[in-house]
């Protein structure tokens, strides 16, 4: 069984030219946490989702992908 992506962070950092390790130094994470959001082992509060969306210049809706599968 595949797991759905649930967030699109990956995809968006590769959009916006940044890396995962520039989010984590943005975030004060570390980059393996930002690892698995973007494999989507583990997701992101809601409050860290925004955060994220600020720092990229995004909507918050734009990095949780509401495919229905």
């Amino acid at each position: 069984m595949s797991q759905k992506a649930i967030n699109r962070i990956k995809v968006v950092l590769v959009e916006k030219n940044m890396s995962s390790k520039w989010l984590a130094e943005q975030l004060g994470k570390n980059e393996a946490t930002i690892s698995r959001w973007c494999t989507n082992d583990v997701q992101p509060t809601l409050n860290t989702l925004a955060s994220i969306a600020e720092l990229l210049g995004v909507q918050i809706t734009d990095l949780i992908n509401n495919e229905q599968k």
